[in-house]
């Protein structure tokens, strides 16, 4: 029997993901080392930055379920590249204006949102915005507005550190840079996955599961986010 790609790509993916999920639900944010030596760096700190950003991504399930349910149905690489990159826009403008304006929202209402986003994907997936409303939202404002809460969540984790002032601009530029960069590596990896699921017959069957496992995935992020939000206030 010949092994082939394509047959195991779909039911390893998103579960794979799923778990990762899973394993990372209660530890989302930034490692306590990594945390350690952004809060004792002085000056400048380009290619550290650069680096914690790409890793902070490798553990970034909740960004990382919503862009699967984003290039769920994309088979062009121009219409992947455009909404990745009003997410990136999103994502960008609103981690640099909370760390840097020091603006601040409870942490746990904003990755509720971001959970929220996580089930929007999956039903604009499943068509259930035409068949309940009989309207199909505007999926790249939509892409584009998620992208913002999501950038704003990440910066309420950094907003938790002492990061000193000295060099902090151009930091968390970096950091941020590193985010995309951990982003595209993290998608690029996603893409191929996809693609493979894609050409197998087994893909039209599984596609309507892989979306309801997504709902529950957001579902659960928003229950657990909104049950801290509870005892934390």
């Amino acid at each position: 029997m010949r092994f082939s790609f394509s047959r195991v790509a779909g039911p390893i993916m998103l579960p794979m993901l799923l778990s990762l999920f899973a394993a990372g639900a209660l530890a989302h944010g930034v490692a306590e080392g990594d945390a350690q030596f952004m809060q004792q760096s002085s000056g400048t700190q380009l290619l550290p930055f650069i680096y914690l950003g790409a890793k902070h991504m490798a553990t970034g399930y909740d960004h990382l379920l919503f862009l699967v349910g984003v290039i769920f149905f994309l088979y062009r690489m121009k219409d992947v590249g455009l909404y990745v990159s009003l997410f990136a826009v999103g994502h960008s403008v609103t981690l640099l204006y909370g760390v840097l304006s020091g603006t601040h929202v409870n942490p746990y209402l904003v990755d509720a949102i971001i959970g929220l986003s996580v089930v929007y994907k999956a039903l604009d997936n499943l068509g259930a915005f035409k068949v309940w409303f009989g309207v199909q939202p505007d999926t790249r404002a939509a892409v584009l507005v998620f992208g913002l809460f999501h950038g704003f969540g990440l910066a309420t984790k950094l907003q938790d550190f002492a990061l000193p002032e000295e060099g902090l601009v151009a930091n968390i530029i970096a950091f941020n840079v590193g985010v995309e960069i951990g982003q595209i590596l993290a998608l690029g990896a996603i893409l191929i996955a996809m693609d493979a699921w894609r050409r197998s017959h087994a893909f039209a069957r599984q596609a309507f599961g892989a979306n309801v496992l997504l709902m529950v995935a957001g579902f659960v992020l928003v229950g657990y986010q909104l049950t801290g939000y509870l005892i934390e206030s």
